[in-house]
């Protein structure tokens, strides 16, 4: 990260992971955050031994107020004279009752970039409603795309609509404080993670439009010898993307199997599918690990997260 933000002041109101994922973000980027809690602390820091927490909201001075409080009102308010950002996420309504919503506080700061981070936004029928990432998934047809074989959506084990949504939050946050320096205005951002996640469709809206596929572009769908998932000997798994033709020669001249050019959208079903498939079996996970360090045929492992740490790319990001 770069030290672009330098000067930068970020009051972080939020919890869980989007919000904090956020306004992490801007802190990697220079930015002072503070993250604003109530007194009892923010409940990600007793979710699975606090491990969530302490991993979004490192490098931030924690600061715990009642905005219910006159007290704490008070501090708020000196707290928002000082920023340039500031990122709520609670659901909406929730800092109109507190007296820190974007018309009340851009009286105290004009220039203050305000950003709300909700599951559906501030307003519309589900406004009102409590949600989770695996719900933000499931609605904006983004859990139906990491289904298995049979289509039967598969619950993912990390939180992709979340960092998304953080991931959206901190690049409008930047666009408005961009506008900031040319023009001296505010702004106010409303971010719904729902649309977040559903922004990531829309090459599959362009096939659906047409009429070609309501799975989006079919070539990577999981079907085809040359662009899939297969099974080593070890019962592990690796990744062919070899969709080009030269990566997809080069594979069969590793193989050491000419006929196979031939075969590379076979379907899964096909008997030319299931001898690549075999041919996979035929050699470790480790053994393909070493192959696609050396051979040019878009070829992966499929890693463990705490793996990738040993692998040569992230070894020698990590070295920088």
């Amino acid at each position: 990260m770069t030290d672009s933000l330098t000067g930068i002041r970020v009051l972080d109101v939020t919890f869980y992971l989007p919000g904090p994922y956020a306004a992490k973000r801007l802190g990697d980027m220079g930015a002072e955050v503070i993250k604003i809690e109530p007194p009892g602390g923010d409940p990600a820091a007793v979710l699975s031994g606090g491990h969530v927490y302490g991993a979004v909201n490192s490098g931030k001075e924690i600061i715990r107020l009642d905005l219910k409080s006159e007290e704490g009102q008070t501090r708020m308010t000196e707290l928002v004279r000082s920023a340039d950002v500031l990122i709520e996420s609670f659901r909406p309504g929730v800092m109109h009752k507190f007296g820190f919503h974007y018309e009340a506080v851009k009286n105290i700061k004009p220039d203050l970039v305000y950003c709300s981070l909700s599951g559906y936004g501030q307003s519309g029928p589900l406004a009102h409603l409590g949600s989770h990432d695996l719900n933000y998934l499931a609605i904006s047809g983004s859990l139906l795309q990491m289904a298995g074989r049979y289509r039967s959506p598969v619950p993912p084990v990390n939180t992709f609509a979340d960092y998304i949504g953080g991931l959206v939050a901190s690049e409008q946050i930047l666009g408005a404080l961009v506008k900031r320096f040319k023009t001296g205005a505010g702004a106010y951002v409303d971010i719904a993670l729902a649309d977040a996640a559903a922004q990531f469709q829309i090459v599959h809206d362009q096939y659906s439009t047409a009429n070609v596929s309501d799975i989006g572009i079919p070539e990577i769908a999981g079907t085809a010898a040359c662009y899939s998932v297969y099974e080593t000997a070890d019962g592990r798994h690796v990744t062919l993307g070899a969709l080009e033709g030269k990566f997809w020669r080069n594979f069969c001249e590793f193989a050491e199997e000419p006929e196979w050019q031939e075969y590379g959208f076979a379907s899964e079903e096909s008997p030319e599918y299931q001898e690549i498939a075999a041919y996979f079996k035929t050699k470790t996970w480790r053994e393909w690990y070493d192959i696609s360090m050396e051979t040019d045929c878009c070829l992966a492992p499929v890693l463990m997260p705490h793996e990738r740490h040993e692998h040569p790319f992230y070894k020698q990001l990590n070295a920088r």
